[in-house]
């Protein structure tokens, strides 16, 4: 078993460290984001469990030679507080860490969704006193606003698109129809759900380069993924001009106060969802 924690702890250090600072950039992915969240989710889940697990195979390989001896030695401690003949302080205290890494990571998620779904909340209730159901657009509401935004507003039961009158005076149909599909991929897709495991990741590790990395690259991808399922019935120069007209309008005071707890795009972000375009 301690080669095995041995062999863990090298895939949590790779997943951990080097890994995850090659991928954010990579062509492949951005060729192909479904391939390139999946790569993301995998290193983020096999770096947590491979973490955890080599905690706990290094704490009761102090004890025993195999796994049904450990964990039978792990339940006579928990159950009857006997220490398993040949255990040391290091087995308790890798133990104790595994123990501490899972349920610090399980709270920090559990906190993440209440918190996101507090503030969806306030945001559906803010946005349905400032704006108006689109009768040509169900599903949509419209902002009185000048500022070109737009953005969706995810739900378990019912899920919100929201324009404003400022965008829809800039865009033509066919560059409108480009961005309502590329919102309502977000809602279908559910990548909220994505985004919100990432967000708990970032928020459990934060002294971890590669979460902060991670969170960030996965929201890029997203974006990525949404403009190619907006692209089965927007043509590329529509779209690739919606978005640039929304990102030129994050610049105003009025679209930062309305998408303040949204995703907004770097410029090296906005270029390579253009290029892919091209």
């Amino acid at each position: 078993m301690f080669v095995a924690a041995v062999a863990l702890g090298l895939v949590a250090v790779l997943l951990a460290w080097p890994v995850p600072a090659l991928l954010p950039g990579a062509a492949w992915a951005y060729r192909r984001p479904t391939l390139g969240l999946l790569v993301w989710q995998l290193v983020a889940l096999v770096g947590g469990t491979s973490m955890i697990g080599s905690l706990v195979l290094f704490g009761a390989a102090t004890f025993a030679t195999d796994l049904p001896d450990a964990a039978n030695g792990i339940w006579m401690f928990v159950t009857n507080n006997e220490l398993p003949a040949g255990s040391s302080v290091w087995s308790l205290l890798a133990l104790s860490g595994a123990l501490f890494l899972t349920v610090h990571l399980l709270l920090n998620l559990l906190v993440t969704v209440i918190y996101a779904e507090r503030d969806r909340q306030r945001h559906a209730q803010l946005i349905s006193l400032l704006s108006e159901p689109m009768s040509d657009r169900p599903g949509t509401r419209l902002i009185d606003s000048p500022a070109p935004v737009a953005y969706c507003l995810p739900g378990a039961l019912k899920s919100i698109t929201v324009l404003t009158a400022g965008l829809i005076e800039l865009l033509d149909e066919n560059e409108l129809r480009a961005v309502i599909e590329h919102e309502r991929a977000h809602v279908r897709l559910r990548h909220d759900v994505v985004l919100i495991l990432f967000t708990a990741w970032k928020a459990s590790l934060p002294w971890l380069p590669t979460a902060r990395n991670a969170s960030r690259e996965v929201a890029l991808l997203l974006e990525m993924h949404a403009d190619d399922t907006a692209l089965k019935t927007a043509d590329r120069t529509s779209l690739a001009r919606a978005i640039l007209v929304v990102a030129e309008g994050g610049s105003t005071p009025s679209h930062r106060k309305i998408t303040a707890q949204h995703h907004e795009s770097t410029p090296q972000e906005l270029r390579a969802r253009i290029l892919r375009l091209a």
